[in-house]
């Protein structure tokens, strides 16, 4: 990271001066209101806003909490150990991020001085723009939705591993500088940056810890949707699972279980997804766009098209918003 961000965020703060002075345990008062520790975003957030940073606290265990938000932590130096629901540790290392969902429990151990995360504090309607510049049906949007929602979807977090991915670093220290500097028009450019940084991670799947048994089945289905993605018109499971040598049936089950949908049917969501952006972003006829995805019968797939987007190409394609 650049050294005129982190000498910004390295100065040891009020609550970590206590610290250092003998104090044995975190300001619960600082984070919650609650008697269980969850960490409330009205405590972080001045009233309106959607966005905020603050560095990781350091020098002393972070106790077991969740948060009311979804937070983003990104390693700007030395290492940091997180047991993440009670069970997982994942070491975050330079250039490592972490997002979490509102699920996810978390303890963090004692960091170091040169120990220096970042933790972003976002409320889930500050990803509105984000997901829009991604596009809906598109496997990014799929995946980090499922990941982040408040629900228990695909999973409760994502650990990449982006030392060395510039472009992504280079998004995140733009967020990181607009936030400290109080800039005026920090929630417009945030905003874009966090959509280029999820479309910059689309690139970086492989960057998924795949030593973790949780992120090795989330680095398994990422690949088979961006596999869908890009081979929507004749892909097959065993093709791909010839690719990454694993089993059809592993694979099968394992995009059941995050997806609740079988291979087949998510390639069908592809092929009918680039139907639905041919129709609103070109002028090519039904019968030319259904063949170009990969349909032979006209009928079934104005049947299927009609059963996804509750209207027929035709209807679909007259109802598109003006650009």
């Amino acid at each position: 990271m650049d050294n005129e961000i982190l000498n910004l965020l390295r100065p040891v703060t009020p609550e970590e001066r206590e610290i250092l002075d003998g104090k044995m345990s975190v300001n619960r008062d600082l984070y919650t209101s609650s008697q269980s520790f969850i960490i409330d975003s009205r405590k972080l957030l001045e009233k309106g806003q959607l966005i905020e940073i603050r560095p990781h606290t350091r020098f002393i265990h972070f106790p077991c909490h969740r948060h009311n938000y979804v937070e983003m932590v990104y390693m700007c130096a030395g290492s940091t150990t997180h047991i993440i629901n009670g069970r997982e540790k994942v070491v975050l290392e330079e250039g490592d991020l972490l997002l979490l969902n509102q699920n996810v429990t978390q303890e963090i151990l004692p960091a170091g001085m040169e120990d220096i995360a970042v933790n972003f504090i976002i409320l889930p309607e500050f990803f509105d723009q984000a997901m829009a510049m991604v596009g809906h049906h598109n496997v990014l949007y799929n995946f980090i939705v499922s990941a982040l929602s408040s629900s228990n979807g695909l999973s409760s977090y994502l650990h990449f591993h982006l030392k060395n991915a510039l472009p992504v670093n280079n998004l995140i220290e733009n967020m990181v500088w607009t936030i400290l500097k109080k800039s005026q028009t920090a929630n417009t450019i945030n905003k874009i940056s966090m959509g280029l940084l999820f479309l910059n991670l689309l690139d970086f799947g492989d960057a998924i810890n795949k030593e973790e048994e949780n992120q090795y089945e989330q680095h398994l289905v990422f690949s088979a949707l961006k596999y869908i993605e890009i081979y929507y018109r004749s892909g097959t499971l065993e093709d791909f699972c010839r690719l990454h040598h694993e089993k059809t049936y592993t694979v099968s089950r394992l995009l059941k279980k995050h997806t609740s949908k079988n291979f087949k049917e998510l390639l069908m969501d592809g092929k009918l997804s680039q139907a639905a952006w041919l129709l609103k972003n070109t002028q090519l006829s039904t019968e030319a766009i259904f063949h170009s995805v990969g349909y032979e019968n006209s009928s079934f797939f104005h049947r299927k098209f009609r059963e996804k987007y509750g209207k027929t190409p035709r209807e679909f394609r007259a109802a598109k918003t003006p650009s």
